[in-house]
């Protein structure tokens, strides 16, 4: 076996010599291993050639894919920092309604209300940070921006609702707030702590209005309300009371004739009774008086028009 040889002869064709070679066979065995580990090596370099353009198809891949989400993160911020500045023009709104409505604004502090304590997540958390720290970081600003944005809706929307029933409110209170004159008549005398009393001429407060106007003309309710008392009454002679809710009541005194009953419902500019001059007093007249929880008030602070002296 050791001298065992292989010849090898080629053949050109034509009338070309003839070349032959002699191999040994340990030299065959070499050559047959070369060529074996040569055509596993370039199977071996093919196979990494396949992968790694896989690999680094993959890798372009979740670039662009990193690439987009990029920028789908800087859309959302932009629209959360619109978000914001909507939110500050409806607080600035709140403002001005809730003013009208007659309530405080929201203390500027309170509006801007933080976020944070035990159990607020933190950029260094979740699986996020060890693939991508940027990303992970702009991802929890924008849940922390999100969060804040959220408390700020929720305060609003108390806010608002806050603001709706006090103008409902207000809106009864000025429906009850007794607005017009009783009669279409002249002012005698104006409500003072101090004035001559027209028939005895004691210096006496005079906490009403009185307007003049002729015997029988209508006197009429100034707001709705229910009536309380219908009847004659030391010093008013005939008098009419009406209770308009929210602490408010009038007081008509000295009419000739009562149209009314207690506990009826009576509109605004319903007539109620007519001038007269019943009870202590001088010319036909309306005595008419404003309480407000009890206590007499100045009748022309709540006219929409100015009195005619």
């Amino acid at each position: 076996m050791k001298n065992e040889r292989w010849t090898v002869v080629l053949l050109k064709g034509g009338t070309a010599p003839l070349r032959q070679f002699s191999v040994s066979a340990t030299g065959v065995h070499r050559l047959a291993v070369a060529v074996s580990v040569t055509l596993v090596l370039i199977a071996g370099a093919a196979v990494f050639f396949a992968f790694d353009t896989a690999a680094r198809s993959r890798a372009a891949m979740l670039e662009r894919e990193n690439r987009l989400l990029r920028a789908e993160i800087e859309t959302i911020e932009g629209r959360v920092a619109e978000l914001d500045v909507a939110m500050a023009a409806l607080g600035e709104r709140d403002t001005r309604i809730r003013g009208v409505a007659g309530l405080m604004g929201i203390d500027e502090e309170v509006f801007e209300v933080g976020i944070g304590g035990p159990g607020l997540e933190t950029p260094g958390e979740g699986e996020l940070w060890d693939l991508d720290p940027e990303a992970s970081e702009a991802a929890y600003a924008i849940r922390y921006d999100l969060a804040y944005l959220m408390r700020q809706a929720e305060l609003l929307d108390r806010s608002f609702s806050e603001s709706e029933e006090s103008l409902r409110d207000r809106g009864e209170l000025l429906e009850a707030t007794p607005s017009i004159a009783p009669v279409n008549g002249t002012v005698t005398s104006v409500f003072t702590h101090s004035r001559e009393h027209p028939i005895d001429g004691e210096i006496r407060p005079h906490y009403a209005i009185d307007f003049a106007a002729p015997t029988g003309t209508p006197i009429v309710a100034t707001a709705p309300g229910r009536v309380v008392f219908a009847g004659r009454r030391d010093g008013y002679g005939n008098m009419i009371e009406i209770d308009h809710s929210f602490g408010m009541r009038t007081r008509y005194g000295h009419a000739s004739k009562l149209h009314t009953r207690v506990g009826q419902r009576v509109q605004r500019q319903e007539v109620i009774a007519e001038v007269g001059c019943t009870g202590l007093c001088r010319g036909s007249h309306v005595h008419y008086e404003v309480l407000l929880n009890g206590r007499r008030v100045n009748p022309s602070n709540y006219l929409l028009w100015p009195i005619r002296n």
